[in-house]
């Protein structure tokens, strides 16, 4: 009998994505897939108008069946225990993308990917951030010249009042994952423009 495939899946705070992530994670989950969610202090801890923090982790828990990882310590045995396949960082912020580009581990979300990919085993980033096309362009740019890292493909979600914002197109993710499972970023990479934000 087949393994099923072992998915960490970080959020990070782009809080107005939170709604679209979790039926993807619900999805997974009945394929039959490991899926533990993992969270970034912030994404953790603050409470805004699209729920309280305390209502996506408990929604989370009760989707993936097993506990958060929100911790430095708790995300650092990652890649010396294999613990998944594949790493889903989704929705990744302009924050995380900068921390990536630059090899910053500071936070839970920053120290799952380094740990995984001591593994040499893909990261798949969804990006949701305002400046895509400003300020972390260049942090894509880089990311998706190194090795292991695939992006769901993504579009603007508003040109005209935020000509600079992109996000991925969340409901994809799965197609995503089983690319870059196989070594392939999901092509074509830039789409129409994704649900606004």
């Amino acid at each position: 009998m087949n393994q099923p495939i072992r998915v960490g899946f970080a959020l990070t705070g782009s809080f107005c994505t939170f709604s679209r992530v979790l039926p993807i994670i619900e999805g997974l989950v009945a394929r039959g897939w490991a899926v533990t969610p993992i969270l970034s202090e912030n994404a953790g801890s603050t409470d805004t108008r699209f729920g309280t923090a305390a209502d996506w982790r408990t929604r989370l828990t009760a989707a993936c069946g097993v506990p958060i990882l929100d911790t430095i310590p708790a995300c650092e045995p990652i890649g010396p225990k294999a613990l998944f396949d594949i790493l889903v960082v989704a929705p990744c912020t302009g924050n995380t993308l900068a921390k990536l580009s630059h090899g910053v581990t500071d936070t839970s979300v920053t120290m799952a990917v380094k740990s995984h990919l001591r593994g040499a085993k893909p990261v798949l980033l969804a990006v949701s951030t305002n400046d895509a096309l400003s300020g972390s362009a260049a942090n894509i740019g880089t990311l998706l010249n190194r090795k292991h890292y695939y992006f769901v493909p993504m579009g603007q979600d508003n040109p005209t009042a935020k000509p600079c914002s992109v996000v991925a197109h969340m409901e994809i993710i799965p197609d995503a994952i089983e690319s870059a499972l196989a070594g392939r970023q999901m092509q074509p990479l830039l789409l129409a423009p994704a649900a606004k934000t």
